[in-house]
């Protein structure tokens, strides 16, 4: 009985650990305000922050004792992401901690995005915590959160072509498409349209001959 409750101690423990480290490592990576009694960490949710990869802004709230606020309704506190000049619409920030589980970390919200250009990006926070208002503009940087950069360091064995220079290579063809044609690209065209459709015709007669030999080939067995 005394080596179950021992078990059970350590178990929780192991747990506890955990759970600061995870608290401890967001704090690190995350600029950290505070609004009347709460403390919040602002910042994304997996660094390095890579173009094209599954993201998402992260606040994790804090009473002035320390604990973890779990308690805020979703959409309390929204963040508006903008980079380039444009600016997203404000996003809510959503409870991932699940208290009837243990899931996830205490005081944890994140609103989910997937940052498609490299640069440096600026969050808008805005809202309540309790009430307690919240209105912070934080820059990516050394001292808060990383900014986002293009994702073939990471890439193997084959390097992907960059989202924005494959939107890049498609405005251009889009561009030429739209364009008038000069009579001999015209002629050219037609040529072009005219061999493909004579090489199609003759890929289906060389299958169809190819099926009648197999016919004939069934019939003599």
């Amino acid at each position: 009985m005394q080596f179950v409750r021992f078990r059970r101690l350590g178990v929780a423990l192991s747990v506890a650990a955990v759970a600061l480290l995870l608290i401890t490592g967001v704090a690190d990576a995350h600029v950290v305000k505070t609004f009347g009694t709460y403390s919040v960490a602002l910042g994304w949710v997996h660094e390095p922050t890579y173009v094209g990869e599954q993201n998402a802004v992260q606040v994790v709230i804090k009473d002035a004792s320390g604990k973890a606020v779990t308690d805020l309704n979703d959409g309390d506190l929204k963040v508006a992401i903008s980079v380039g000049g444009q600016t997203s619409d404000p996003l809510p920030l959503l409870n991932k901690f699940d208290p009837d589980t243990g899931l996830g970390v205490p005081g944890d919200y994140e609103a989910a995005v997937i940052p498609t250009a490299p640069g440096d990006y600026t969050f808008h926070l805005t809202g309540s915590i309790h009430s307690s208002a919240v209105d912070e503009t934080a820059v990516s940087s050394d001292a808060t959160f990383n900014s986002v950069v293009g994702a073939t360091g990471i890439q193997f064995p084959n390097q992907l072509p960059a989202l924005t220079d494959i939107v890049t290579r498609l405005d251009r063809i889009d561009t030429r498409l739209a364009s008038p044609a000069p009579a001999t690209a015209t002629s050219d065209t037609n040529a072009l349209l005219a061999g493909a459709g004579i090489g199609t015709l003759g890929l289906l007669v060389g299958l169809a001959a190819l099926a009648l030999a197999i016919r004939g080939r069934r019939a003599v067995g």
